[in-house]
């Protein structure tokens, strides 16, 4: 859970303090992040592809494959990180066709091209860090990335206000922070992994004649549907930050408050869906399938109880949270309202992603991927679309698409965990 709130926690610090410099600037942050989001979840996707199948290897103690898989999915991902580089860096071209206010634009692209130039060391961080969750080591990743977030905290407080010399950079001293925090992770992982036992006890080779490329490409067609379905799930949230730019720059800024608010609490359940996958997928290798079912239950009532605290906590404290961001008045009234809708699908949130993740150990991954557009590509985003352009509800109407979407796809996904688990202990 900490290593997952502190991936989010670079975002929300960025909102903090961008949000302080002025409200144009926390609107820019907002659209960039929110095109950004759609090709880091979708390399992040990939990266998730190893965790159950070094889980289930590690289960059966197949030492030589458990560090096959790292050797094959460093490769891999960092070939879809060269692609998703070029891709990302070329849409920063029709940015300003995408119907955002002018002022909003200028200062997003040059924003969004330095989160852009992270990609490549932040998913060989990644591929590190489902790696060593696989073999349910989750503490290594979790100090990096708490490191990390000091120093992005650092170099924010130099770079966007210009302090010790520096000049005021504003909202690209945010993504120069961020760059920063996430090379420095990368570099201190590689330096802790290559100097620990794992190195040796896995017989890593990273010889090109050792490299069995059809087996590469089987990893990746395993993983392009976790990273489909990831997308297909972030698309839906972001194609909402976009319709929040039709309104304004004012609805913008408010909806970065309330999702950046909504996925730092997030994370706690996607803590407890990334311990869920490291589990069944290790209960699955060594065939304890009672125990596989039971984990599931439990990553379930977990999340649920965790996550209730949160639905509180958004309903006693929503018109206080965003003075953190900002001093403008109606965005912080905005915000307020927003976060009620986040109160609303915390709970339906947090089952549909420990199910799902539930169902990555069991290696059902095809079945999310479809489950996935109908609940967030069709019902989610026609829903907004319906509710905040054709019922007039505005921002609000943006949000009641995703309540439908998470609610749905709850459903679907624990009662398919559920059925699966139960065929396998018959």
């Amino acid at each position: 859970m900490l290593a997952q709130a502190g991936q989010v926690s670079v975002q929300l610090i960025d909102s903090i303090m961008v949000g302080h410099v002025g409200t144009i600037e926390l609107a820019g942050s907002s659209f960039a992040n929110s095109v950004f989001i759609v090709g880091l979840v979708f390399g992040m996707g990939f990266t998730f592809g190893i965790t159950p199948l070094v889980g289930k290897a590690h289960g059966e103690k197949n030492n030589k494959r458990v560090g096959g898989l790292l050797v094959k999915s460093l490769l891999l991902n960092s070939i879809i990180s060269i692609g998703l580089f070029t891709i990302l860096f070329s849409i920063s071209y029709i940015m300003p066709y995408m119907g955002q206010p002018k002022e909003v634009v200028e200062l997003a692209i040059p924003y969004y091209r330095i989160l852009v130039t992270a990609m490549l060391p932040f998913l060989i961080f990644f591929t590190f860090k489902q790696f060593l969750e696989g073999l349910g080591l989750t503490k290594v990743a979790t100090i990096t990335i708490l490191l990390a977030n000091l120093l992005n905290i650092i170099f924010n407080y130099i770079l966007i206000f210009g302090h010790f010399g520096f000049s005021e950079m504003g909202l690209n001293g945010a993504g120069i922070a961020t760059l920063i925090s996430r090379i420095f992770m990368t570099v201190f992982l590689l330096i802790w992994f290559f100097q620990s036992r794992y190195y040796v006890k896995y017989k890593l080779s990273f010889s090109f004649k050792s490299i069995n490329y059809k087996e590469i490409l089987e990893l990746f067609w395993y993983s392009l549907p976790i990273g489909l379905q990831i997308i297909v799930e972030v698309i839906a949230f972001a194609a909402g930050g976009i319709m929040m730019g039709w309104l304004g720059a004012i609805p913008l800024a408010a909806h970065q408050i309330a999702l950046g608010i909504a996925s730092f609490t997030f994370m706690i359940a996607s803590g407890i869906g990334s311990a869920t996958t490291i589990r069944i997928s290790y209960q699955l290798g060594r065939s304890k399938f009672y125990e596989l079912k039971m984990a599931g239950k439990a990553s379930v009532h977990l999340a649920i109880a965790l996550m209730s605290l949160t639905a509180i906590s958004f309903l006693l404290f929503r018109n206080y949270l965003p003075i953190l961001f900002t001093n403008d008045r109606e965005v912080i009234n905005l915000a307020a309202k927003l976060l009620l809708f986040a109160a609303a699908f915390q709970i339906v949130d947090a089952i549909q992603l420990v199910s799902i993740s539930a169902l990555r150990g069991l290696s059902d991954i095809k079945f999310a991927l479809w489950v996935s557009i109908g609940a967030y590509g069709i019902l989610a985003l026609s829903s907004s679309y319906l509710f905040g352009f054709v019922f007039n509800l505005g921002a609000a109407g943006i949000w009641v698409g995703y309540v439908l979407g998470l609610s749905f796809a709850s459903v679907i996904f624990y009662s398919r965990f559920i059925k699966l688990s139960n065929r396998l202990i018959e």
